[in-house]
C-alpha cells in the first residue's frame, strides 16, 4: 500500500521518479515527432505537388507572359524548377541537413512569388484581369505548398515575406506612380489582390497550427493508451487517455472506487498445509476475484501475496460504487461455490475479507527508468488499508467506508444493509460500516 494521509486532501504533486531520458519530455523532440507523423508518406505527394506547381507556373506563363524580359522570365522559372526539385529530394532524404533544405525551400518560393508579382507590376500590373490572376498564382499556390508541408514557423515566414515585399513595392507604386504603368487601375488592383493573400495565408497558418494541434493530442493518446494497454482493457486506457492529463508523466487525475480482499487467516492455514495446497487455493481465490472484477469492467491492479487489490476508475463515480459493490457481491457467489467444490474435494474452505472505499487518485503508467507499472497513488489508498485492517479486526466479512456508501445514494440491492462499525478505530472523517444481509 502507499502510505500518505487519510481521507481525501487534496492530492500532493507528484515528483517524477523516471530517468531524464525517459520521465523528461523535450518539446523539441515532440514537434519534430508530430511533423514526422504527419508527414509519413507524404514525401512523394510533396515532391509531386512541387513538380506540378513548377508545371503549372510554366503554363500560366506561356499564356499570359507579362514578363518584361521573356528570356530572363523563362530562365528564372526554370531555376525555380531545378531549385524546387532539388531542395525537395534534399529534404525527403533526411539526414541532419533535411531541415536546412526545407528553409532554404521556403525563401525559394517566397522569392519566386514575390519576383512574379513585382515582375508584373512593372509590366502593366492591373491592366487585366487574367494577368492579374496569373501573377498571383504563384503565391497561393506556394502558400497552399508551404502550408501542406505543416511547418507552421516556415509558413509563417513565407506570408510575411510575401505580404512585406508586396506592401513594399506597392508603396513604391504609389509614391512614384511613373514606374509602374496602369496607374488608375494599379492601387485597387493591388490592394485586392494584397488583402486576399494576406487572409489567405492567416487561415492557411491557422488551419495549420490547429491540425498540428489535434495531430499532437491525437499521438499523446495513441502513445498513452498503447502504455495503459499493457495493463488495463482498452475501454479504460482509451477513456483515461482521452482525457486530459500530465503527459510528461502519463498520470490522470481520476476518481476511483477501490476495493481490496484477502484470505482471512492465510497464515495459519499456510503453517497448516502443504504449500502446493497453499498455491493452488490462492491461485483460485485470484481467479475468482479476476472474472468477477473484469466482468463488471475494474481493473485487478495488483496481487500483493494473498491479497487482490481492485479499481474502478471507468465511468461517473455512482456507476464506479455500483460496479464495485456488484463485483463484491459477485465474488461472494463464486466464493461459495468454490468452497462447496472444495468440500466435496476434501479440501479446507477459504474465507474472504473485502473493503471497499472511494475517493481521487493519480491513476496511469509510473515508472523509474526501468521498470514500469500500472497504479493509483493517493491518501485513499492509506485509507483502504485501514478500512481493511479494521475489517479484519472486527470481523467484517464486507466492509466500506462511509465515503464509499455516499456515491450508492441509499440504494443497496434488495437483502442488503449497511451497519455503522462505531468501534472502529480510524481518523476522521472515515466511518465504517459492515454490509451483512
Amino acid at each position: 500500500m502507499v502510505s500518505g494521509s487519510v481521507g481525501n486532501p487534496p492530492l500532493p504533486v507528484l515528483q517524477d521518479a523516471r530517468s531524464p531520458a525517459e520521465g523528461r519530455v523535450d518539446p523539441g523532440s515532440d514537434d519534430r515527432a508530430v511533423l514526422r507523423a504527419m508527414q509519413a508518406g507524404g514525401g512523394l505527394r510533396l515532391l509531386g505537388l512541387r513538380v506540378v506547381i513548377v508545371l503549372v507556373l510554366l503554363m500560366a506563363a506561356q499564356a499570359y507572359d507579362g514578363s518584361l524580359h521573356a528570356l530572363s522570365h523563362w530562365l528564372i522559372l526554370g531555376l525555380y524548377g531545378l531549385g524546387t526539385v532539388w531542395f525537395g529530394l534534399g529534404e525527403r532524404s533526411g539526414g541532419p541537413r533535411a531541415e536546412a533544405y526545407s528553409w532554404a525551400g521556403t525563401l525559394l518560393n517566397a522569392g519566386l512569388a514575390v519576383y512574379v508579382i513585382i515582375e508584373h507590376m512593372l509590366a502593366g500590373g492591373g491592366a487585366g484581369l487574367g494577368a492579374d490572376a496569373v501573377s498571383r498564382l504563384p503565391a497561393f499556390l506556394l502558400l497552399l505548398q508551404t502550408g501542406l508541408s505543416m511547418r507552421v514557423a516556415q509558413t509563417l515566414l513565407f506570408c510575411g515575406l510575401v505580404t512585406a515585399c508586396w506592401s513594399a513595392a506597392f508603396l513604391v507604386g504609389v509614391l512614384y506612380p511613373e514606374l509602374f504603368p496602369g496607374p488608375d487601375t494599379f492601387p485597387t488592383a493591388q490592394i485586392t489582390g494584397l488583402a486576399t493573400f494576406a487572409a489567405a495565408g492567416l487561415l492557411v497558418v491557422d488551419g495549420t497550427t490547429r491540425l498540428r494541434a489535434a495531430v499532437t493530442r491525437a499521438l499523446r493518446m495513441e502513445h498513452e493508451r498503447t502504455q495503459l494497454a499493457r495493463f488495463v482493457p482498452d475501454t479504460v486506457a482509451l477513456d483515461l487517455a482521452a482525457e486530459d492529463g500530465d503527459s510528461a508523466l502519463g498520470v490522470h487525475r481520476r476518481h476511483a472506487c477501490l476495493m481490496i480482499l484477502d484470505i482471512r487467516g492465510f497464515s495459519r492455514l499456510s503453517r497448516e498445509h502443504p504449500p502446493e495446497a497453499m498455491v493452488t487455493a490462492l491461485l483460485a481465490v485470484r481467479a475468482v476475484a479476476q472474472a468477477a472484477v473484469s466482468e463488471q469492467g475494474g481493473v485487478a491492479d495488483k496481487y500483493i501475496g494473498d491479497a487482490v487489490l481492485a479499481q474502478f476508475v471507468f465511468g461517473q463515480p455512482g456507476a464506479q460504487a455500483q460496479a464495485a459493490l456488484a463485483c463484491t457481491l459477485s465474488i461472494r457467489r463464486r466464493m461459495a461455490a468454490l468452497n462447496a467444490a472444495r468440500a466435496r474435494e476434501g479440501l479446507f474452505t477459504l474465507r474472504l475479507v473485502v473493503a471497499l472505499h472511494a475517493g481521487d487518485l493519480l491513476v496511469g503508467v509510473f515508472g523509474d527508468g526501468v521498470r514500469a507499472e500500472y497504479t493509483v497513488l493517493g491518501p485513499a489508498m492509506n485509507a483502504l488499508a485501514r478500512i481493511e485492517t479494521q475489517a479484519k479486526a472486527a470481523e467484517i466479512e464486507v466492509a466500506a467506508s462511509g465515503d464509499f456508501l455516499d456515491l450508492l445514494d441509499g440504494a443497496l440491492p434488495a437483502g442488503l444493509r449497511a451497519v455503522p462499525v462505531p468501534q472502529a478505530r480510524l481518523p476522521e472523517p472515515l466511518a465504517l460500516f459492515a454490509l451483512a444481509a
